[in-house]
């Protein structure tokens, strides 16, 4: 007992002394955390699903006392990570990107990342039944990007509001792939969701081109569309460069499917509509592949849709 009383003692001097010189105590093996980050649970009332939402603050945040613009990215558990790191290491003196608060929208609790975003970022509804599901006993879902967005707008907005000084005047969707499935279900509402729109890799493809369709009875019925809207896409995006890098990619399926000429040809139409109030930008990067080109776009998605002062 005594041994056990003068290690208790010893520990605590250790602890004490380690925080009186303002270090920190971290046990072995124990989970890296980012730090100035935050996680809340959400509960998705129409959809009766809970997910978690990441949040990080910007550097002013605790001593500026003003609003700032909120970023949101989907498939948070790769994209806000590389969000952050990307804001922090380009944002220094508010040069490259200016200071933003980043939120990241994560799976529903106890799924998988396909099962969850399959269902939760495609529209519909749609009869593709080619893929099993990865979540045993459990059938694959798809088409409820609706409902999502809607779970978006009318749960994780107002928390969002409520909870930070977020100008959500200024708001930007971040989405990749079938993310930006989600962005462009959220851009084709009355009115758009967000100001900004990044939207890399859309996989137009999917539901036999459906959002396609979708573009054109928005355009039947709106004489404007009040948003920006930046594109992009990695070169290797089609059947011609997948099949010279020996790598076709998930953009690309036995040579059908082509991501550059789909993102093109969305975006042109969009631009054949002379919407006032509607901007239009494309990128073609380089060298890049559907899964590699990720970063990539954050970073000048970023740069786009909250420029710094240089």
């Amino acid at each position: 007992m005594k041994n056990l009383v003068c290690a208790i003692a010893l520990a605590c001097a250790c602890v004490g002394g380690a925080l009186a010189q303002g270090g920190t105590i971290a046990l072995q093996g124990a989970p890296y955390v980012l730090e100035g980050t935050e996680v809340r649970s959400v509960r998705a009332k129409e959809l009766q699903r809970d997910y978690q939402i990441y949040v990080a603050l910007p550097p002013s945040y605790a001593k500026s006392g003003r609003s700032y613009p909120v970023v949101f990215v989907t498939d948070a558990p790769y994209a806000f990570p590389v969000a952050r790191a990307i804001a922090q290491r380009t944002s220094r003196k508010g040069r490259a990107i200016g200071e933003f608060i980043l939120v990241g929208i994560s799976y529903a609790n106890g799924e998988t990342a396909e099962y969850s975003r399959r269902r939760d970022y495609t529209p519909g509804p749609t009869d593709d039944a080619t893929l099993v599901s990865d979540m045993p006993g459990r059938e694959p879902k798809f088409g409820e990007a609706a409902a999502f967005a809607r779970f978006i707008t009318n749960d994780v907005f107002p928390l969002v509001a409520r909870q930070y000084r977020a100008d959500m005047n200024r708001k930007t969707y971040i989405g990749h792939a079938y993310g930006s499935l989600l962005g462009l279900e959220m851009l084709l509402t009355d009115p758009p969701a967000f100001e900004h729109y990044v939207l890399g890799s859309p996989s137009l493809w999917f539901g036999r081109r459906m959002m396609f369709e979708r573009e054109k009875a928005y355009a039947a019925t709106h004489k404007d569309l009040r948003a920006n809207v930046f594109f992009a896409v990695g070169e290797l995006e089609s059947p011609r460069h997948g099949a010279r890098q020996g790598r076709p990619d998930d953009g690309v399926r036995d040579g059908v499917r082509d991501g550059v000429r789909d993102m093109r040809a969305f975006a042109a139409a969009l631009k054949s509509r002379n919407y006032p109030n509607l901007k239009v930008a494309t990128a073609v990067i380089q060298d890049e592949d559907h899964l590699t080109v990720a970063p990539a776009v954050i970073t000048r998605g970023l740069r786009w849709a909250v420029p710094g002062s240089e």
